[in-house]
């Protein structure tokens, strides 16, 4: 009888152990994040990092990884907040291994992890383990910044040849729209992309020297309204750079 007692004693810590084990391991999670966005020439970028900084929009692409779950399944929940809140706080939260979220308002956010695994007897564990904080990430939406130059010399000597906002002060534009007039009011040209711009021409030839006008409507990721009309001198007999950059 006391051999019977001893054999069940130890079946019972080696069940213990095993059922520690695999709650040790339901517990592996490694978060990652990749963020996309378009850099000062209009370039696609990715970044794999724990943390990102830029002008708006930005598109994070986050993902659970978990590994190791045996017969566990797991649940997960991230929430998406301010940085000056608490993760219950949270802007939105999804419920996906993986999910995307493009950033269009500016300010400081945190992305945050959590979840809860589940094996065949019903028995759960959370993550992270109480005490221990979570692993997260972080966004920073730049503020807006727009402006636009007064010329430009679409004479095809690649120096200024496009007018469209100053690439070096542009930020955080989330809508646009420019308009080309002439001196009579005529519409000559339009664009929604804040990178974009005119060619100087019109129904396929370049305008003439002179003066013409154009008409911004924009917002900003930080709620700005642009409203911005202006005078845009032709000049295609300079080679160098006039009234802005590109």
């Amino acid at each position: 009888m006391r051999d019977r007692i001893l054999f069940s004693r130890r079946l019972l810590l080696a069940m213990i152990a095993l059922l520690a084990f695999n709650f040790v391991q339901a517990q592996t999670c490694t978060p990652t994040a990749t963020f996309s966005y378009t850099d000062a020439e209009g370039n696609p970028v990715e970044e794999k990092n724990t943390s990102f900084s830029g002008s708006a929009p930005v598109t994070g692409h986050f993902a659970a990884v978990p590994t190791d779950l045996g017969d566990y399944v797991g649940s997960y929940t991230w929430h998406v907040y301010a940085s000056d809140k608490n993760w219950n706080d949270y802007i939105i939260t999804r419920s996906d291994e993986e999910f995307e979220y493009t950033f269009v308002q500016s300010g400081s956010y945190i992305v945050e992890l959590r979840a809860t695994f589940t094996d065949p007897n019903g028995l759960t564990v959370d993550y992270p383990e109480e005490g221990t904080p979570p692993v997260t990430f972080t966004v920073t939406v730049s503020e807006s910044k727009l402006e636009m130059p007064n010329a430009f010399s679409p004479n095809g000597d690649g120096k200024n040849d496009i007018y469209r906002a100053k690439q070096s002060s542009l930020q955080s534009i989330v809508e646009f729209k420019a308009t080309i007039f002439n001196r009579w009011g005529q519409k000559l040209y339009q664009w929604s992309d804040p990178r974009g711009g005119w060619d100087g021409r019109y129904n396929g030839k370049t305008v003439k020297d002179g003066v013409y006008f154009v008409n911004v409507v924009a917002k900003g990721a930080d709620g700005v309204e642009y409203k911005i009309r202006k005078d845009v001198n032709v000049l295609t007999r300079y080679s160098e750079e006039e009234g802005g950059d590109e």
